[in-house]
């Protein structure tokens, strides 16, 4: 497989037109069609159905896009990198992040990244997803690191990992020596979540209407160091991600199940803008710290007192 390979298979992708795609990539129609075959072949995939004069990703293509795109943007971002040098780096970034990224993920990649682009000035804002999606379209951040929105219009999601949202509680606590709980046993129960705007509070409000479950909701916080300061100090329970609770020093952390709410957190990016050279600098060590981090997240968790 060949790099001209995914930049051919993304530009059919995107313009599900032999025609305008092989102008957009400046080749020739039979050139383009030569070379998606070859790489399906290459794959044992087929990427496209091709019925009549419309093209359609298969549900093959629709998984490898993604990856596609991904590693476009992490060879684009090299190239980038190589040919200004990454100490030219200048101007501002501003990124959004719902809060639950403030902890650990985004520190670690805003320290990375400050160390070798010192020219650049770097905005951090935290914020509900909707709030990431609306600054984004009136394009008052360059790029977003949220959970995977319902509804995206022109923005475009990358997908990072999926992680579940386990429950976290303090030592005292009547479940703490639980290692999973089912969701339904949650009824009743004191919890701490965020406010009914979040999408991650109605993703789990949908779970406990599965189960005909109705938690005790004593507070409602958009702010992830305030969830656990009341978790520390009264016989409450918090649902956070298992990134989130990999960090809380001193918390239980209980393994939901039946069902087991998991999120999808990944960039966010305004698809009818052209990205900023320190935004997919950024975008590329974020990607990077991600992928290690969810091992080290793992490591955590299994050393956390059950």
């Amino acid at each position: 497989m060949e790099l001209r390979h995914l930049r051919y298979f993304v530009a059919l992708a995107q313009q599900l037109n032999f025609t305008h795609a092989a102008r957009k990539v400046h080749v020739s129609q039979s050139t383009l069609s030569h070379q998606i075959r070859q790489l399906e072949e290459e794959l044992g995939q087929t990427l496209f159905d091709r019925t009549g004069k419309q093209v359609r990703l298969t549900q093959a293509g629709e998984r490898f896009l993604p990856n596609a795109n991904n590693a476009l943007r992490e060879v684009d971002s090299g190239i980038h990198a190589l040919r200004r040098g990454e100490d030219e780096l200048r101007g501002r970034l501003a990124v959004g992040a719902t809060h639950t990224f403030g902890i650990g993920l985004i520190p670690t990649c805003i320290a990375e990244f400050m160390a070798r682009h010192r020219g650049v000035q770097v905005s951090i804002e935290e914020g509900s997803a909707d709030w990431i999606l609306q600054q984004l379209r009136d394009g008052r951040i360059d790029l977003g690191v949220a959970y995977r929105p319902a509804s995206l219009g022109a923005l475009r999601f990358e997908p990072l990992y999926n992680e579940e949202m386990v429950l976290a509680v303090a030592p005292g606590h009547p479940l703490a020596a639980r290692k999973r709980i089912r969701i339904v046993e949650l009824h009743g129960r004191d919890l701490v979540l965020l406010p009914a705007e979040f999408a991650t509070r109605q993703l789990l409000d949908e779970a406990f209407r599965a189960v005909d479950a109705q938690p005790h909701v004593v507070a409602e916080t958009n702010s992830m160091a305030t969830m656990i300061g009341i978790v520390r100090r009264i016989e409450a329970g918090c649902i956070v991600s298992e990134r989130a609770a990999s960090y809380l020093q001193g918390l239980h952390v209980v393994r939901l199940e039946d069902p087991s709410p998991v999120r999808t957190p990944g960039l966010v990016w305004n698809g009818a803008a052209v990205s900023s050279p320190a935004a997919e600098m950024f975008a590329s060590l974020l990607r990077r710290i991600a992928r290690d981090e969810k091992k080290v997240v793992a490591t955590r968790l299994r050393r956390k007192p059950a």
